[in-house]
Parts: structure tokens; C-alpha cells; sequence
């Protein structure tokens, strides 16, 4: 293994670590009641992340890169579909209920 690719999959280890720190210090610090956002955020960067393994898939030349592409299509789509039923569910909590009925 060359330097420069051992030196660049060091470099990509440090960054996935700081952004796995930085995610989880950022979470913690959200108040619960801002969750329903943050979720609604996170979806549409998953969103994102969809229309990127679709590029890649599109680009792939083996059919090993076309099954790792279309696997990370299909997980991706399904934890967007996923995140919008829970981010759903947990607005329905926020709507009022009915009004009982008036006793007489």
C-alpha cells in the first residue's frame, strides 16, 4: 500500500470519527421539544444522500459497483421513507384532539 493511500484513508478515519463526536455532542444538546425538526432536517439530508448513491450508481462499471450502488439506493430511500412515517407520527401528537362532547 502506497503513502498517499494509506495517508488518505487515515484522513478519512479522522473525519468520520469528528463527525460521528460532532453529531452525537449536537444531538444531545437539542431540547426535546426540537426533535420534530431536527428530524424533518435529517430526512432531507437523506434525501440528499439518495440523489448521491444514485449518482454513483450511474457511474458504477462492474456489476459489484452496481450492487453496492443500488443497495445504498434502496437502504437510503428506505430510511427517508422511514424517517418521514416517524416524523409523521410525532406531528399527529401535536395536533388537538377532538373536542368531548358537551353533557347536558
Amino acid at each position: 500500500m502506497s503513502n498517499e493511500l494509506a495517508m488518505g484513508w487515515l484522513v478519512a478515519i479522522y473525519l468520520f470519527m469528528l463527525a460521528a463526536f460532532t453529531g452525537y455532542e449536537v444531538i444531545r444538546r437539542v431540547p426535546s421539544i426540537l426533535h420534530t425538526p431536527l428530524m424533518s432536517g435529517s430526512n432531507f439530508i437523506h434525501g440528499i444522500v439518495v440523489v448521491g448513491a444514485l449518482h454513483a450508481l450511474l457511474q458504477a462499471d462492474t456489476p459489484l459497483m452496481q450492487a453496492i450502488g443500488f443497495i445504498g439506493v434502496a437502504l437510503g430511500a428506505a430510511n427517508a421513507a422511514g424517517g418521514y412515517v416517524v416524523t409523521d407520527r410525532m406531528l399527529a401528537m401535536f395536533k388537538p384532539s377532538a373536542a368531548p362532547a358537551q353533557k347536558e
